[in-house]
């Protein structure tokens, strides 16, 4: 037996016993009992289980932490269905990382899609690091674990003619001028539908993205962009200029038939009381228009990929489509568009190929250049 005096945060005499079958093994378990004293961590293992610290982490820690809400009710509803039942009855001074890895094992097996599994594992990730912060454990062992990869994946996106399909399938809907402005501008659905007026300058043929709306637990959330790239100026081509002044012009006989049950919001695209757009009854709308148009695998995040590659396929730099989506980094828009810009590079070979004559010559070189001879010019 081994034992380690010690005061607590009262000043109170404390004294922690360990055992071992010989001394050497009593005082390596004294010396750990010291060094976790040095470093504050706890050195009695804590009985709390998984799941009661994961609602203790739901209720504390998270529900007060600067996430935006929608991040809280995704953490909540990935810890209590994927982490409680899996891992739920074991003590948080027992979990291992192979527990943690048979986990991510699990997940896969059980065909979760890949951003699901880290998902999963970033949420348990950020649920253990407060308990280390609060003495209940002396290390995360999910800090041992490599975090799950995300296999790239290229983005799906329409042809102009499923693009047409689309358009002339919503006409007469009610989503129609948000769906043909995602479209057009490739906006977020968050960003189209937290769009103002105040917020568009159609003589200018600007719109500026300053919010997002999201649906949460705690209802519509008016929102700010995550990043300051995606708060930007965007600009909007011909056809969503004419689209944009004939919905403004609808919109005015809604408000003058809605009368006094109208809320004046200065939202673009509202119900017919003025209202803003229920997010989920757009993505559901959708859906069954694109059925109808053929198109059952589309999503209205397709219409975001759509008009990237529209745009990169009319040549636009990669960096001003950058900007023009929002994305964070050059190196997102690359990668996400790589089908799209590696065709424009076999193009840009062929350009080449035409542009310069590589076939030998018969004399010295002396030659001069054809006057337009493309690079050489």
């Amino acid at each position: 037996m081994a034992e380690v005096s010690y005061r607590d945060e009262l000043g109170k005499l404390r004294r922690r016993r360990v055992y071992g079958s010989t001394q050497t093994e009593a005082r390596r378990k004294q010396r750990v009992v010291r060094e976790a004293l040095q470093r504050g961590t706890p050195i009695k293992p804590s009985t709390t289980s998984v799941a009661s610290w994961i609602e203790t982490w739901i209720n504390g820690s998270l529900a007060a932490s600067d996430r935006r809400q929608s991040t809280i009710d995704l953490y909540t509803a990935v810890a209590r269905r994927h982490l409680v039942p899996d891992l739920g009855q074991r003590r948080l001074d027992h979990l291992r990382p192979s527990d943690i890895e048979a986990l991510v094992v699990a997940k896969r097996k059980a065909g979760l899609a890949p951003s699901t599994v880290r998902t999963i594992y970033t949420v348990l990730r950020a649920a253990l690091d407060i308990a280390v912060r609060d003495g209940l454990m002396q290390s995360n062992p999910a800090v041992a674990v490599r975090r799950p990869s995300i296999g790239r994946r290229e983005a799906d996106f329409l042809t102009p003619t499923q693009a047409r399909s689309l358009l002339d399938a919503l006409e007469g809907e009610r989503i129609e001028p948000v769906i043909r402005l995602l479209l057009a501008t490739g906006l977020r659905r968050g960003e189209a539908l937290a769009l103002h007026w105040a917020d568009i300058d159609l003589e200018s043929r600007i719109l500026r993205i300053r919010w997002t709306l999201t649906r949460t637990s705690v209802g519509l959330v008016l929102g700010e962009p995550k990043t300051d790239k995606s708060r930007r100026s965007v600009s909007l081509p011909g056809s969503a200029v004419d689209l944009l002044r004939e919905h403004r012009s609808r919109q005015a006989d809604e408000r003058r038939r809605a009368g006094d049950t109208w809320v004046e919001q200065d939202f673009v695209f509202t119900t017919e009381i003025g209202t803003p757009l229920e997010p989920r009854n757009v993505l559901r709308r959708f859906g069954v228009v694109a059925r109808r148009a053929g198109l059952p695998g589309a999503h209205l995040h397709t219409l975001r990929h759509s008009a990237a590659s529209f745009l990169l396929a009319a040549g636009v730099h990669i960096k001003v489509v950058q900007e023009h989506l929002g994305h964070s980094s050059f190196a997102i828009t690359a990668d996400i568009y790589s089908h799209v810009t590696s065709e424009q590079s076999r193009e840009a070979a062929d350009h080449l190929d035409r542009a310069v004559d590589w076939s030998r010559r018969e004399d010295d070189g002396d030659t001069p250049p054809p006057p337009d001879g493309g690079l050489w010019r």
